[in-house]
C-alpha cells in the first residue's frame, strides 16, 4: 500500500516537472518572475545563511581546539578540519538542509494557497501553463541563487573561526596554515554542484505539495511540512550519491 502509494506520487511528480520544464509562454512575464523570485528565495536568504554560517565556523574551530587537538598532533589540525568541515558537507549538505524549512515551506504555503483559493484554476481556465508559470521561475531563481550562498556560506564560516582566533582560542597563525594545508579547489566546485541538485529538489518538491493541495488553509499548513520533510530526506539521499559520485 505504502509502495503503491509512492509510487502514484512519484508519477504526478514526474508529470508535473513534465509541464513545468517546458518553454515559457512569455519570456517578458517569465524574467520578471524569475528576477523576483531570485530576490525572494535567494537575496532574502543571505542574512540567515551568514549568521548560521558565521556561528558554526566559530563552533566548529573552537570543538575541536578544545576535543581533537592534542600535542601529538600538527598546530594548523583545528583549521585545516575547520575548512574540510564547511567545504565538504556543511555549507552544501547541511546549509541546503535549513533552507528546505525556509524556502521550502515558503513555496509550499504560497502555491498552496493559491491553489485553494482557486488562482490556479483561474489560470487554467484562461489556458496558461499553470504549472510552468507559478513553479519554473521558483526552481530555475533557486538554481541561480544557491551558488552565491554556498560561497557566501564558506566564507562567513572561515570568518567565524577567525573570530575565535581573535579570542584567544587558536593563533591566526597557525588558523590560516591549517585553511590553506592542501587546499583542494574541487571541493568548493562539488559544494556548488551539490547545492545545484538540491536547490532543484527544495524547489520542485516543495511546489509540488503546494500545487496538489487539496482542502483549506489546514490543508496548506500541513503540504508545508510535508514539503519540509520529503525536500529534507532526498537531500540526504542525493547527498550520499552525489557524495560518492564527485569525491
Amino acid at each position: 500500500m505504502f509502495i503503491t502509494k509512492w509510487l502514484a506520487a512519484f508519477g504526478r511528480y514526474l508529470q508535473l516537472m513534465g509541464r513545468v520544464l517546458s518553454i515559457p509562454e512569455r519570456w517578458r512575464m517569465f524574467m520578471r518572475q524569475y528576477i523576483r523570485e531570485m530576490g525572494s528565495l535567494g537575496v532574502d536568504s543571505i542574512g540567515i545563511v551568514l549568521l548560521i554560517s558565521f556561528f558554526i565556523g566559530a563552533v566548529i574551530c573552537i570543538q575541536i581546539k578544545l576535543n581533537i587537538q592534542s600535542p601529538w598532533m600538527p598546530t594548523f589540525t583545528t583549521g585545516y578540519t575547520t575548512r574540510e568541515i564547511m567545504l565538504l558537507e556543511f555549507s552544501s549538505s547541511i546549509m541546503c538542509l535549513i533552507l528546505a524549512g525556509k524556502v521550502g515551506s515558503n513555496i509550499a504555503s504560497e502555491i498552496g494557497t493559491m491553489r485553494v483559493t482557486q488562482q490556479i484554476d483561474a489560470l487554467e481556465i484562461m489556458g496558461v501553463n499553470s504549472a510552468s508559470f507559478l513553479i519554473l521561475p521558483k526552481v530555475i531563481g533557486m538554481m541561480t541563487m544557491i551558488p552565491f550562498l554556498v560561497v557566501f556560506s564558506i566564507v562567513s564560516g572561515f570568518v567565524g573561526a577567525y573570530a575565535t582566533a581573535i579570542a584567544g582560542i587558536i593563533t591566526p597563525d597557525d588558523l590560516t596554515v591549517g585553511l590553506l594545508h592542501s587546499f583542494n579547489p574541487w571541493y568548493v566546485w562539488m559544494s556548488i554542484i551539490k547545492s545545484i541538485f538540491f536547490a532543484f529538489i527544495i524547489s520542485s518538491v516543495a511546489s509540488y505539495h503546494g500545487y496538489f493541495v487539496e482542502g483549506g488553509s489546514f490543508d496548506v499548513g500541513k503540504a508545508s511540512t510535508n514539503a519540509v520533510v520529503s525536500s529534507s530526506m532526498l537531500i540526504l539521499f542525493t547527498d550520499i550519491f552525489l557524495t560518492h559520485l564527485l569525491s
